[in-house]
């Protein structure tokens, strides 16, 4: 292979905003059977592309065989992606599927009071209706536990894995029953979901480990499944901005990161089997999700200038990108589809760097490595882009023929010039041209630095995150993680800074911290000396707020106040930006008598300055008529005192009382409390959201309260015994107070009088649909009620100190199985996949013999090799029923389901001479299950 250089400056096009339109109708298209490349079976090593048509006969057969999969964490993640996925099914039959990992049981009920395992089988149900617009038929549920909304990825490990989880294996087990070529997922970064970020980083772990024959290797050596080699890994979405319109497909995207590639596809195209465009039935699909409130959404635009693209950001690819990276396809060029004068289908192409930050003037070693599918590439010839005035020098001799299954590689030794500029990142890109002209592009990023770098010490949640990516060998997806600091206003904190040396001589220097102004930092300057090769040294300042009258939270310009991190080492001076988020204080007094809980706030009860809880946070913003609040708070020996009065011009939808949860559904308070101002998520604090009243008119229409997403979620009365509320409903209406009593002794630990984390939030809803509108709060930024960091401080003079008592969280742990889900069930029969993508039974352990209707409900005839627990269902496409759980012995048996009467009358149901009915078997062993289906005759 011979390397020809070419000394580009090089900006790669980059990356997306979410479109807003949506899904898709009723009449949606079906899936076809995926075009077929000339790529041969995928090994680690080879080439990439499908299965052998000689799998394993325990194996998935053609029916789980994907193209494309969605790996996403609960039903709707994948919504804004269905424009994309239905066009490339539609026009290039392109099969795509969805692994969901949680059933979405933990999110609110728009329309019943399912809550649950048993919301959960709804939320799948409203999945699959959604992305069969798309063309979708595969959903692969995991079984794990939807707990609550969290920014929290190592809390959703916790939950979802234990001490000894296997989420990961069902992941890999998945991709490797189902061979994608593309598998695409969420944001894997701090900042959104913990649920999203955890589902994210399983996908890109799995996109590695399902490769490697020695990761799970009982899946290859008993369950007939062979490693597989997916070609790339895309994130659906993008940082940065585009303009609407088709031109979105092949205009370049304004990335945050302009090294992110960014693939878009217009959803204003037509759809010549619904006959409306792809955005109308992507915004179908979201409609489905009724439980979640999404079938409010309006219409996307008629306007086909003013729809959006769906965004797709290059993780990794293993396979060569055409360029330019435009069109409907050009996500799935060279992965799932061939590229116009592309390379074959099935080629492998990789650069990599033996590192991702690079110093000036220092040179480094890239490989790039060719991989021929089933056509030899002849005399290929590489084009190594760099950057203006990098240097590139080839080592080591290659090819001029690279055939079938043989891999090829060059190194490369690039010199970034002694004046390269810090703090950015390039691309390195590697393009192959073969004898006939055909090409295709991989390129790989490193970032210029410093030798002696400061970094702001990260928190927890973004150290794991920076730990995980450096695992993973993708430092590059820390892209979009601003390094941020807390202070409370007229506070002083402690901030960290971390001093690396990558040189190879000891070093000695400062640290300044370059403040906005009303901030100040103690001691001005802070040396280190004589920092070893490779060490690490932290040196920590007291940053205080000195002008009380800056704007908190988000009202502050932007949301925060930049500073600059400052390193300074003989003439050099590195530079990190940050910021410094200011989040509002109070001093919280004392009272001799407790305040009488009865909505209002008598005189001397709450001495102190009220607190303005009105700033906007998220959904509309609106006058202070449609939702303001103000919050007053005090305190007795034994209890935290809290009252709000919120200004509302509409109440929503009033609940009964045993919908009492999912406060932000409808017009509500939520107050919550970090009883050490200490907690890196909200599973060690606690949050309780108050509905002001109560569809009960036999007890007079009462307020009630509930724990959500906090130590001990649940009910009131249950997990907070001793709370007290009380409201008052104004007539004519025009808003609520409400007034609440928190005993210390129900906070998760004792409080620090110092440094309380408090806040108070408001949900407003103006309809009847228990869908909300507006939210906002005394501290309030993005996400801010799973986010303690951005709650305000509050200190409790007089209040007695105690050593710190913390309860560990109770977190949700009742999650919906595939085991119990007739369309999960109904599905694994089908194509084989186990179900909830746990391990599956030898074949031949489960048959149905026959499934015959009889006088008093339907007679189905089981046969299993071995003991276990058998599932029944009788379903009729669209509802259970009938059902039967049995333990059985093996052998033969005979299970009788009793139906409902009106489905054995047939009365208003269709149960007539010609209607069809399905038995469904799950079978459960310690080894694993089965899944069978047989028409009921």
């Amino acid at each position: 292979m011979r390397l020809r250089t070419r000394v580009t400056a090089v900006v790669t096009a980059p990356f997306l905003i979410a479109s807003l339109a949506a899904s898709a109708s009723a009449d949606g298209t079906g899936a076809h059977d995926a075009t077929r490349g000339d790529a041969a079976a995928s090994t680690p090593g080879g080439t990439y592309g499908n299965a052998p048509e000689d799998a394993p006969g325990n194996a998935p057969g053609d029916a789980a065989d994907l193209d494309v999969l969605f790996v996403g964490a609960h039903p709707d993640d994948e919504a804004g992606a269905l424009a994309a996925f239905g066009q490339w099914n539609e026009f290039d039959d392109v099969r795509a599927g969805v692994i969901t990992v949680t059933r979405g049981e933990g999110g609110g009920n728009a329309v019943g009071l399912e809550e649950g395992p048993e919301l959960g089988l709804i939320r799948e149900a409203e999945e699959r209706r959604a992305v069969g617009y798309a063309g979708i038929e595969r959903i692969y549920n995991l079984d794990k536990i939807d707990f609550f909304y969290t920014l929290s990825a190592p809390l959703t490990r916790e939950a979802w894995d234990g001490d000894g989880g296997d989420t990961l294996e069902r992941v890999v087990r998945v991709v490797r029953a189902t061979r994608p070529e593309v598998i695409v997922t969420m944001d894997p970064s701090p900042g959104n979901h913990g649920n999203h970020q955890e589902a994210a980083r399983l996908a890109v772990e799995a996109y590695e480990a399902a490769a490697d024959p020695d990761a799970y290797p009982e899946q290859v050596e008993s369950e007939g499944l062979e490693p597989w080699t997916a070609a790339r890994i895309l994130q659906h979405r993008a940082s940065g901005s585009a303009e609407p319109g088709p031109a979105c497909e092949t205009t370049p995207f304004d990335a945050d990161d302009p090294t992110d590639r960014v693939f878009g596809v217009w959803a204003g195209r037509m759809s010549e089997a619904a006959g409306e465009r792809w955005a109308m039935l992507e915004r179908r699909a979201q409609w489905e999700y009724v439980t979640q409130g999404w079938h409010t959404f309006p219409p996307p635009p008629e306007d086909p200038d003013e729809i959006a693209c769906d965004w797709f950001t290059l993780i990794g690819s293993r396979t060569p990108y055409p360029e330019p990276t435009s069109g409907p396809t050009a996500a799935i060029e060279g992965a799932v589809l061939p590229a116009d004068d592309g390379l074959p289908l099935g080629t492998g192409l990789t650069v990599d760097t033996e590192t991702f930050t690079v110093l000036p003037g220092t040179s480094f070693t890239a490989t790039v490595q060719v991989t021929a599918a089933r056509k030899p590439l002849v005399r290929p010839e590489l084009d190594l882009r760099v950057p203006d005035g990098w240097t590139v020098e080839e080592t080591g001799d290659t090819p001029r023929v690279v055939r079938p299954g043989q891999e090829s590689s060059v190194d490369v030794v690039v010199t970034p010039p002694d004046d390269a500029p810090v703090g950015e990142r390039h691309s390195l890109a590697a393009s192959i041209t073969t004898r006939d002209g055909a090409s295709g592009t991989n390129e790989t990023v490193v970032e210029t630095v410093h030798q002696i770098q400061g970094r702001l010490a990260a928190r927890p949640e973004i150290a794991d995150f920076q730990e995980w990516t450096h695992e993973r060998g993708l430092p590059k997806l820390e892209t979009l993680i601003t390094p941020t600091a807390s202070v409370g206003s007229g506070r002083s904190e402690e901030v960290a800074v971390e001093v690396t040396n990558d040189s190879d001589a000891p070093a000695s220097g400062s640290v300044t911290l370059d403040l906005a102004d009303g901030f100040e930092a103690s001691p001005a300057e802070q040396a280190f000396d004589d920092l070893a090769p490779g060490a690490t040294t932290s040196v920590t300042f007291e940053v205080t707020n000195v002008d009380t009258s800056l704007p908190t939270s988000s009202n502050a310009p932007g949301g925060g106040y930049p500073f600059d991190v400052v390193t300074t080492v003989d003439s050099t001076t590195d530079v990190q930006e940050a910021v410094l988020e200011l989040v509002p204080t109070t001093e919280v007094p004392q009272v001799d008598e407790a305040p009488v809980l009865d909505g209002v706030a008598g005189e001397g009860e709450y001495p102190a300055d009220e607190l303005d809880a009105s700033t906007h946070w998220e959904g509309e913003e609106v006058a202070a008529a449609d939702a303001s609040a103000s919050a007053k708070v005090s305190f007795t020996d034994e209890a935290l005192y809290v009252f709000v009065d919120v200004t509302d011009d509409e109440l929503g939808n009033v609940l009964p009382p045993e919908d009492c949860k999912r406060h932000w559904r409808t017009d509500s308070v939520e107050i919550t409390v970090d009883p050490r101002g200490t907690s890196q998520h909200s599973a060690t604090t606690f949050k309780t959201g108050i509905f002001p009243v109560t569809d009960d008119p036999d007890n007079g229409n009462p307020p009630c309260f509930q724990r959500d997403a906090d130590n001990n979620q649940g009910p009131g009365a249950e997990t907070a015994p001793g709370i007290e509320v009380a409201s008052v409903v104004r007539d004519p209406y025009d808003g609520y107070t409400i007034e609440a009593k928190i005993p210390f002794d129900v906070l998760p630990d004792t409080v620090d009088p110092e440094r309380m984390g408090f806040n108070v939030l408001l949900y407003d809803s103006d309809t009847q649909d228990n869908t909300g509108q507006t939210r906002i709060g005394w501290s309030t930024f993005g996400g801010v009620q799973a986010n303690p960091f951005g709650w305000g401080l509050a200190t409790l003079p007089g209040l007695e100190e105690s050593a710190p008592d913390p309860v560990e969280p109770t977190l949700p742990s009742e999650a919906a199985r595939s085991v119990d889900s007739p369309q999960s069930i109904e599905q694994a029969a089908i194509d084989g996949v186990p179900l909830g993508g746990g391990p599956g039974l030898e074949p031949g352990t489960l048959r149905i013999a026959s499934a015959r209707m009889s006088d008093d409900g339907a007679t189905v005839r089981l046969r299993t090799s071995t003991a276990g627990q058998a599932n029944v269902f009788v379903w009729d496409g669209e509802a259970v029923v009938g059902s039967v759980s049995t333990e059985l012995a093996g052998g033969s048996t005979t299970v009788e389901v009793p139906l409902d009467s009106a489905a054995r009358s047939g009365e208003d149901t269709g149960y007539d001479s010609g209607a069809e009915l399905t038995a469904l078997v799950a079978f459960i062993t310690d080894g694993g299950t089965a899944a069978g289906a047989e028409p009921v005759r």
